[in-house]
């Protein structure tokens, strides 16, 4: 299934995308695309609908139809850094010998549609194509084994990212990483039966039409189930939290010269079988 959030800013509904492409609005069965909404139980009681009953919601997804985050009230949004080896090599860094987890403030959570700001005083904002897991089935101290049975499903991130603040000041990555509107999320929450080989898919962003990232999920360091079972040790997981995976090669940051938004730009940037998203970026 391709799940969904559609509506004004604050006042989304759920939904489902049918196969011709329409969306279904599922809020007579289930409030939001949230908490324990995500669970097994309640995935399959929506898959067991007939979506042909479900009342058609007017406009086209994406064009006159807003999309919002595809999960909501988020409760962590969980990054992990330096994840593809590709990705490591281009900006000189070793391979972490554990995987490097930092987060995203939830005020970060737009549509995958939604306009992004450039911060006040930034000089190096970025672009990161990444894999979201959702996570559907709480736990803690989650064995690797049992990892893939706690996923709601996957979906697009664009992890931008503010490199001067992310690097060049004191502190910790997180001030760099979750400023407002640096966590475009969606267009759909895509059940893991329709996702396919998740360990292998391609994945791309483009600044203004010029294809800067053009990589796979196959060369992510720390894979899904392990990442699961690592950030669990740490802290609960619960559902409707938020891992993101980390990106391939070709951020603004790695190319030579360094290439920066610095606003006016249009992204547009997708992952196979889990949808596209586009942006304008502006001044905040």
């Amino acid at each position: 299934m391709k799940l969904l959030r559609y509506g004004p800013a604050g006042q989304e509904k759920p939904g489902l995308l049918d196969d011709d492409g329409n969306v279904r609005d599922l809020s007579g069965v289930i409030s939001d695309l949230a908490g324990d909404a995500l669970s097994k139980d309640s995935l399959a009681k929506i898959a067991a609908l007939d979506a042909t009953t479900l009342p058609i919601v007017p406009g086209t997804p994406q064009e006159d139809l807003r999309l919002g985050p595809c999960v909501g009230d988020i409760g962590k949004f969980i990054c992990i850094g330096l994840n593809y080896a590709d990705h490591a090599a281009e900006t000189g860094a070793e391979i972490p010998p554990e995987p490097v987890i930092f987060n995203k403030w939830t005020s970060a959570i737009i549509g995958p549609d939604d306009d992004v700001q450039i911060p006040r005083g930034s000089v190096k904002t970025d672009w990161e194509v990444e894999l979201g897991v959702v996570i559907g089935t709480g736990g803690s101290y989650i064995a690797e084994a049992d990892a893939l049975s706690h996923i709601a499903g996957f979906c697009v991130i664009n992890d931008v990212s503010e490199r001067e603040f992310q690097i060049e000041r004191a502190g910790t990555w997180d001030k760099g990483k979750g400023c407002d509107t640096f966590g475009p999320t969606g267009p759909w929450l895509v059940t893991p039966d329709e996702v396919g080989d998740y360990d292998n898919l391609s994945m791309w962003c483009e600044v203004d039409g010029h294809r800067y990232q053009d990589g796979s999920t196959k060369t992510m360091i720390y894979k899904v189930p392990h990442l699961i079972s690592y950030c669990s040790r740490f802290m609960s997981l619960q559902p409707g939290d938020v891992i993101s995976t980390g990106t391939p090669p070709g951020v603004g940051m790695g190319q030579n010269p360094q290439v920066y938004l610095k606003g006016g730009e249009v992204m547009r940037l997708g992952i196979e079988n889990l949808g596209v998203q586009t942006q304008k970026v502006r001044p905040a």
